[in-house]
Parts: structure tokens; C-alpha cells; sequence
């Protein structure tokens, strides 16, 4: 069994910085692709940041500049450094992954933080 754990997440002014962490419960992973949704009431996830197994970051278009996120391989951690956050960031954020075990490909979530930007 693994599990994904957000931290980081809070209440921030407009304009201002969050940084999020994803450590998996267990370090032994092939971590395939690793990355970050967000979702809204009322509205389906939506993908934030993913960090490809070649290295190769993707950013929506509404946070790039803004957003970057960075994975560390030694520890399969992931962070999302979110920068000139907007009251529209809003969400409960979630990490993601692709981890292969026993030679399946499978699909894991965390269960969320939330990100509040409000004056």
C-alpha cells in the first residue's frame, strides 16, 4: 500500500507564496510521473504541474510563471512553489502519481490540502 501526503498548504493574501511538499509513504518507488491537480466545488481536477519521467516539467497555462514545481529522485518527494497566488488559485491541491509496482503502471492520489488566497 502506498500513500501520498500533502503538506504546505494554508491561508495566503493575494499576491503572496505557498510552498507544497508530496512525500510518499514509502521510499523503494519507480515513480513514473509525479505531479500536482487542483479542484474547485463543483468542478473536476485539474492538472497543475507534472514532473515526467524524463525530467520534463508541464505547467497549465494559468500558473506558469507563477507555479514551479521541482521533484527530488532520491527521496521521490515532489514541491510546488507557488508564487503571486491569486484569489482564482483557490483549491484543494493534490499530489499525484504514476508508480510502477510488480510491473503495473498505477494511478495514486493524496488526499489533498487546502490552498486559501484571500485578503
Amino acid at each position: 500500500q502506498v500513500q501520498l501526503v500533502e503538506s504546505g498548504g494554508g491561508l495566503v493574501q493575494p499576491g503572496g507564496s505557498l510552498r507544497l511538499s508530496c512525500t510518499p509513504s514509502r521510499n523503494d518507488l519507480n515513480i513514473i510521473n509525479m505531479g500536482w491537480y487542483r479542484q474547485v466545488p463543483g468542478a473536476d481536477r485539474a492538472l497543475v504541474a507534472v514532473v515526467l519521467s524524463d525530467g520534463k516539467i508541464m505547467y497549465a497555462d494559468s500558473v506558469k510563471g507563477r507555479f514551479t514545481s521541482s521533484r527530488d529522485n532520491t527521496k521521490n518527494t515532489l514541491s510546488l512553489q507557488m508564487n503571486s497566488l491569486r484569489p482564482e488559485d483557490t483549491a484543494v491541491y493534490y499530489c499525484n502519481a504514476y508508480i510502477e509496482l510488480g510491473g503495473k503502471a498505477t494511478e495514486y492520489w493524496g488526499r489533498g490540502t487546502q490552498v486559501t488566497v484571500s485578503s
